[in-house]
């Protein structure tokens, strides 16, 4: 494993260090794709020096199978030496106790994970969703038990808004588990957790890891000359082909130049653009092969940016009509 690949950011006010790219099984891991060509993937990531794997409880096809994968090819003697991060809410079973964020159902799809990824513990469980209606003490009293017996080493919640997000770290802290990190998505498209949700993460000391940095695969140079029918785009994988607008297009275009002038893809930009912010802790990437992996995790190599180019990605945003 090569530490040196690239740099690692500590996770809010915590002692965990994350790396700035970070490797998602969100799509690619599962039964979709040969087990040999997985563990290429995974090897790959190791040698970049990433050590932070974020999987779900539903992440597959089918649900599970990607927690299942990773069971496999995982090399257990670098336990130590990664984070490995699963995720519940969303319906996984039939019944009222399948889905949701009830201690019933938590601990239940917890223990499942760990039995498919063939771990002890994790060292991150998520509430994936917000839960509205469940009360939010029972939630973050179910994520301190994960801890207190072992099953978790750390918490966090994803897609929470900004005043639950806040609610959510006051509890956890009163009961002596504090929330490490939250899972929002972030992208050049996609903005919004700029307006406050940030805010609160700083202010509450608590790290950002951030999913869909390249928007599905828009912000690539994937769809400048087309849908190509074996993208997410064309399949309705995540991606609709009513998404590649052409004022999208035109905003990548633009996002190409500069790159070209910085010695990036589109694909790098996006992803140091989304770094360039101290108080995002990691970006979460997928990979369809270990070339792409290691491609995106060169955009380590350029973090910085100056106000001109800046103001350039706003405002090519602006002319486009793309501004999230």
């Amino acid at each position: 494993m090569d530490y040196e690949r690239q740099p690692y950011r500590r996770c809010g006010r915590s002692g965990l260090l994350l790396p700035a790219v970070s490797l998602g099984l969100w799509h690619n891991f599962g039964e979709g794709k040969p087990l040999d060509s997985q563990r290429a993937i995974l090897h790959k990531a190791l040698d970049l020096g990433i050590t932070h794997f974020d999987i779900a409880d539903r992440y597959g096809p089918p649900i599970g199978a990607a927690e299942a994968a990773f069971g496999r090819i995982f090399p257990r003697s670098l336990r130590d030496e990664a984070v490995v991060t699963t995720k519940g809410s969303n319906p996984m079973w039939d019944g009222p106790y399948g889905k949701g964020n009830s201690r019933k159902h938590l601990l239940a799809t917890l223990d499942r994970s760990l039995a498919r990824l063939g771990l002890d513990y994790v060292d991150i469980f998520y509430l994936h969703r917000e839960d509205e209606e469940t009360p939010l003490e029972e939630q973050v009293a179910t994520l301190d038990h994960m801890v207190r017996t072992g099953r978790a080493l750390y918490v966090g919640v994803s897609n929470f808004s900004p005043e639950r997000t806040a609610e959510a770290a006051r509890l956890l802290r009163g009961l002596g588990t504090p929330l490490l990190v939250h899972q929002p998505p972030y992208s050049l498209l996609n903005r919004r957790i700029e307006a406050s949700l940030l805010g609160v993460l700083e202010e509450e000391g608590v790290g950002c890891v951030v999913y869909s940095p390249l928007a599905q695969g828009l912000l690539t140079d994937r769809y400048l000359n087309g849908i190509p029918a074996d993208s997410r785009a064309a399949e309705g994988r995540f991606l609709t082909p009513d998404r590649v607008t052409p004022q999208v297009l035109g905003f990548v275009r633009a996002l190409a130049e500069l790159a070209e002038s910085r010695g990036q893809t589109v694909a790098q930009l996006a992803l140091s653009w989304a770094l360039r912010d101290p108080r995002i802790t990691s970006v979460l990437v997928g990979a369809s092969s270990p070339e792409q992996l290691e491609a995106n995790v060169a955009a380590v190599d350029r973090l910085d940016f100056t106000d001109e180019e800046l103001a350039g990605i706003d405002q090519a945003a602006k002319e486009a009509g793309v501004e999230a």
